[in-house]
């Protein structure tokens, strides 16, 4: 079955050369160009990974991606033209997987959007619950939940955990990258870093679940 990935930029150049290099990965690729279309797609369509640049001419990639997650689960990866952090946090708050500046190298976004692809079909999200309640997680929040409870009473230094989960090789920034999705996966599971129930910082190390 094809993979569908749903590229959203208003740049029709940049947009058009990431389908160039999706398909020759064999990737089906829907394009739209602004946050409108994006919208009406990922509900008419199946979507199975979604790129969205975040400035667009009406809606901007956050709030799209913040209505993604309302109804859906598949891997999200932001474009953004600003290397800095504070667009990349609000991005993984928000409910992205990833991220990716402007200007980038293709390659780097098919090894992200490879990266992504392997996280869902790796780990095969399942319902998760807690005490009976479901939570609603992200491919990426899933897959981090499960290498912690795989490794249940033992700490996962932040290195390992993301080379397991994004498939990459481990560089400065992944730190930050994990802390956002550990603070959005204990906004989830009502746990805080102050006093956690579930997930523990171990601090200059990782993390871990108490067995």
């Amino acid at each position: 079955m094809a993979i569908n990935i749903l590229v959203v930029d208003d740049e029709e150049a940049i947009a058009d050369l990431v389908e160039v290099y999706l398909k020759s990965e064999n990737y089906n690729v829907l394009k739209c160009y602004n946050g409108k279309d994006a919208l009406k797609c990922v509900e008419k369509e199946d979507i199975d990974l979604a790129i969205l640049d975040v400035m667009l001419p009406d809606i901007d990639g956050f709030d799209i991606c913040q209505k993604i997650r309302e109804n859906h689960h598949f891997p999200v990866i932001m474009l953004t033209a600003r290397d800095e952090n504070i667009d990349k946090i609000t991005g993984l708050t928000i409910g992205a997987d990833d991220y990716i500046t402007k200007p980038f190298q293709m390659l780097e976004l098919v090894a992200r959007v490879k990266a992504q692809l392997r996280i869902v079909t790796k780990y095969n999200q399942q319902d998760v619950t807690i005490n009976d309640e479901p939570l609603s997680l992200t491919p990426t929040e899933f897959s981090i939940l499960w290498v912690l409870c795989k490794n249940r009473g033992k700490v996962v230094d932040s290195e390992k955990l993301f080379e397991e989960v994004w498939g990459e090789k481990y560089f400065v920034n992944s730190t930050n990258t994990i802390m956002v999705h550990i603070r959005h996966l204990r906004d989830k599971m009502n746990d805080s870093a102050e006093n956690p129930k579930y997930i523990k910082t171990v601090w200059g190390v990782g993390y871990k679940i108490e067995g």
